[in-house]
């Protein structure tokens, strides 16, 4: 897969992007994560993106020609151009699994007041990761990345860690214990300990259950 991240903030993403499973992804080939700078799309010596709208009102709207000069630039036959925005659709697993099998997608990251809205015509999605104020789009396409670069074949080391999951069975995930077996008199469930594997996996998949009503009784 080869992402392309269209903002005005690339050195946000360093960390992100040089840790952990992504770092670990990029260096097995699995993905490519470009960082492209809006700016380089300008054509004045203030490199402008933004300009006030029409019609009066606050803060600034980003100009329609640098994003669709990116878009010629960087879109092919198979890309698919996703659109970080509030006004979007809300982001899921269910949405990042059918991203993780997409060969390209261009991810672009809002900012100040929001888009021209002859902008939208060049998204495929319109993407949001939840109904609060943030100052643009990187974070929410750090979001997207992580989520979807981890369910590509072959980044995870074990394939039962992304079936096990929270969200990808519809249900939360199960409880998790390690050593010691007893801390501060809480004792590790003694299913766990008994070595029938069976028994283990009924146990889990009730405790999932359970969890899941208590908590977000709405993936039920």
């Amino acid at each position: 897969m080869h992402i392309d991240v269209v903002t005005l903030f690339p050195d946000m993403f360093a960390g992100i992007l040089g840790d952990s499973i992504l770092k670990r992804a990029q260096e097995k080939k699995k993905v490519t994560i470009d960082l492209r700078n809006l700016r380089d799309w300008t054509h004045d010596k203030r490199r402008t993106v933004d300009d006030k709208p029409f019609g009066g009102g606050p803060g600034m709207v980003i100009k329609p020609e640098p994003v669709y000069e990116a878009c010629d630039d960087l879109c092919k036959k198979n890309t698919r151009v996703i659109l970080l925005t509030p006004q979007g659709e809300k982001f899921n697993q269910r949405i990042a699994r059918q991203l993780s099998r997409m060969r390209h997608i261009v991810l672009i990251c809002g900012h100040y007041e929001g888009f021209d809205e002859r902008i939208r015509e060049l998204a495929d999605r319109e993407i949001s990761i939840g109904d609060y104020v943030l100052t643009g789009g990187e974070i929410p396409a750090m979001v997207v990345i992580d989520t979807v670069v981890r369910l590509i074949p072959g980044v995870l080391g074990e394939k039962d860690s992304l079936v096990n999951e929270s969200f990808t069975t519809s249900l939360l995930e199960y409880p998790h214990y390690t050593r010691p077996r007893v801390f501060r008199g809480k004792k590790v469930p003694e299913v766990l300990l008994s070595g029938n594997h069976e028994q283990i996996e009924q146990w889990r998949a009730d405790q999932a259950l359970k969890k899941t009503k208590k908590r977000r009784r709405d993936l039920l």
